[in-house]
């Protein structure tokens, strides 16, 4: 008898996992009880699965996927957005947690080959936690500052004017956080340091690469720019064959490296400034010129990490 090869889905929210092994149908749902994902994480590895795939679920999922991993299975966090899409290609339009756990097993057959497996890193989780907090409260501020443009109630102004200052506070609290856990984390702190001497790349960039983009010198140069969002993607048909067009990427990481990128040509950076002057005179536009700028330091930095001592 030919051996399954199985793949388990699973749909993770705050109070239930559903999950689907396919191709042999057998179903699972459990509570998020400690004790229910360990019992959860024992039914799954009872089915010998070739690969686990959860969909991101805004953290929901990650105590689940440590287990999982733990256990010695191959765990995926996949992309709701892809998962979705790939269910609209099968036809597949009702959507509940049972149907999304099925698509998820059946994307995770499809597409395992091209993905990399989760790997828990502890001290990355915490330097994102970190990081997504403070990009929170200097959002919060930036909105609190405009609002005082045009509040003149002198109450209102003095509560936004303290909660400034508490955000203010709370921010230092976690840029100093982030040094601690540095300082505490060789293996990241000295590749915090090798990122902040390329020309653009500041503190805050620099741990936001850390923290959040894992893939940065493991995957090639059109992957990584593609995860930032700066990879023009082709758009041929028949006799059309129109302009490529950027889209996806993680649009914090993009945020920042707009901002970094802005500053290297102000500071006339060695490599990237020539190369933005270059395509403003053979007449790009400037939101073109400054996306192919981003895209060169990303790819920079990629071989930075791949290369580098410091990433070993």
């Amino acid at each position: 008898m030919i051996q399954e090869h199985i793949f388990v889905g699973i749909d993770a929210s705050k109070l239930r996992f559903d999950g689907y092994a396919h191709p042999c149908g057998k179903r699972l749902s459990v509570g998020s009880s400690p004790s229910e994902i360990a019992a959860l994480t024992r039914q799954v590895a009872a089915l010998s699965p070739i690969a686990v795939g959860l969909e991101a679920s805004g953290g929901y999922e990650r105590k689940l996927a440590d287990s999982l991993h733990a256990a010695g299975l191959e765990v995926h966090i996949l992309p709701p957005a892809r998962v979705r899409g790939f269910a609209r290609a099968l036809g597949q339009v009702a959507k509940t947690d049972a149907i999304d756990a099925a698509m998820i097993a059946r994307y995770l057959e499809a597409t395992r080959h091209r993905l990399k497996p989760y790997a828990p890193d502890p001290a990355r989780a915490r330097l994102s936690a970190l990081a997504a907090h403070r990009r929170r409260l200097v959002a919060e501020k930036s909105g609190l500052a405009s609002q005082l443009d045009t509040i003149d109630e002198p109450v209102v102004r003095d509560m936004i004017e303290a909660r400034q200052r508490t955000i203010a506070h709370d921010v230092k609290q976690l840029d100093k956080a982030v040094k601690d856990l540095l300082a505490a984390t060789p293996h990241l702190r000295r590749q915090h340091a090798r990122l902040c001497q390329v020309a653009g790349v500041g503190p805050t960039f620099a741990t936001t690469l850390l923290a959040d983009l894992p893939e940065l010198g493991q995957v090639s140069p059109k992957v990584i720019a593609a995860l930032l969002g700066v990879a023009p993607h082709a758009r041929q048909s028949g006799n059309s064959n129109r302009p490529g067009r950027c889209s996806g990427g993680r649009k914090h990481l993009r945020d920042i490296a707009y901002m970094g990128t802005l500053s290297a040509i102000k500071a006339k950076a060695p490599v990237l400034q020539p190369f933005y002057a270059r395509l403003r005179t053979n007449g790009k536009p400037f939101k073109l010129a400054m996306v192919a700028t981003m895209r060169k330091l990303i790819t920079i930095l990629n071989a930075i990490a791949r290369s580098d001592p410091a990433f070993a």
